[in-house]
């Protein structure tokens, strides 16, 4: 395949955020640094509905696409030509004529905690702090049902409080000590802006499983633009890429958004690719939580076999009930 035409500026729609900002600004400066600074890119701002409504927790407000659905309605029309996502913002089907076609190396899967100052030094900075060893009554910010369920899971003497906004704006929450006493963040976010310091404990993802796709960026384009496919060919990342596909499988199959606690993790060991899903009552009971592997070409298949293995031990019925109470 010849080399991509450099002379057309290439349109990269991101939200305003922060981290959003970061990984366009990321994804741009590779993209220069395999093509050359003559490609011109032009970085295009898009207000998602997740981020203009920032009063109600997430899962009141609609499942995944509150981050995306904006961005790719510009795809779509043509205003831009790529979009730079989190991956696990991306709902399990994505708009008709879309192609996620381009998957770079993953970041730090894992969920972070971060304590409140007077919290830090209550404990003195014990080597084996983690969820369970917070005293009852901690009160710990999350958005994310997932999260909230596996902390209670995990100790049921937390106090689990909302908690949205940007990195940059929960970091401030939780400092001030005022309202939360910790909270529980992507350790991808925090890396990628320069605040891991911040972390006091990576959760072990085979008890604290992540999102599907957490530490993953997504590059987004027209199915049929083969330009941009040609130019971002050369970031992806093969492991990222099958991690991923058992992920979304996963994913789609149970139909997942932020109105379901569960998570996903797949790993490469050896050549082998375990993934790992749990699915979780709000409550923190019942969990339902198992493991799949097989080889790594086989990635979407496995994901969908765990999703499916997850509903035949249970799991359907806390989604029945998860159904039921949104549709109410």
């Amino acid at each position: 395949m010849q080399d991509p035409d450099l002379n057309v500026p290439l349109k990269i729609g991101t939200r305003g955020s922060e981290l959003a900002l970061w990984q366009a600004h990321h994804i741009r400066d590779r993209l220069r640094a395999r093509w050359g600074a003559a490609l011109a890119i032009e970085l295009v701002l898009i207000t998602t509905e997740g981020d203009r409504i920032q009063d109600r927790p997430l899962n009141q407000i609609g499942g995944k696409g509150l981050f995306v659905n904006a961005i790719e309605e510009q795809l779509v029309a043509g205003a831009v030509d790529l979009a730079v996502h989190s991956m696990k913002d991306l709902p399990g089907r994505l708009a008709s004529g879309l192609a996620v076609v381009c998957t770079p190396k993953r970041e730090d899967p894992r969920d972070a905690l971060v304590l409140a100052p007077g919290l830090r030094a209550r404990l003195g900075g014990p080597k084996d702090l983690s969820l369970a060893t917070l005293p009852a009554g901690t009160r710990v910010g999350t958005t994310s049902l997932r999260r909230a369920a596996l902390a209670r899971r995990a100790n049921p003497g937390l106090e689990i409080r909302q908690l949205r906004g940007n990195v940059p704006t929960r970091l401030r929450k939780v400092q001030s000590g005022e309202e939360y006493d910790a909270i529980l963040l992507a350790a991808a976010g925090l890396t990628r802006l320069g605040l891991g310091a911040e972390i006091d404990a990576a959760l072990d993802p085979e008890s604290f499983c992540p999102a599907a796709c957490q530490g993953i960026l997504a590059l987004e384009c027209r199915q049929d633009d083969q330009r941009v496919r040609g130019l971002v060919a050369p970031l992806a990342d093969a492991d990222a890429t099958t991690m991923a596909a058992a992920e979304r499988a996963f994913l789609a199959r149970l139909d997942g958004g932020c109105q379901v606690p569960m998570g996903c993790h797949a790993t490469l060991v050896d050549r082998e690719l375990q993934v790992r899903g749990v699915i979780a009552d709000p409550a923190g009971r019942p969990v339902f939580s198992a493991v799949r592997a097989g080889k790594p070409e086989d990635a979407a298949q496995l994901g969908r076999d765990l999703a499916e293995l997850l509903l035949r031990l249970g799991a359907d019925a806390v989604l029945d009930a998860l159904a039921h109470k949104i549709q109410a």
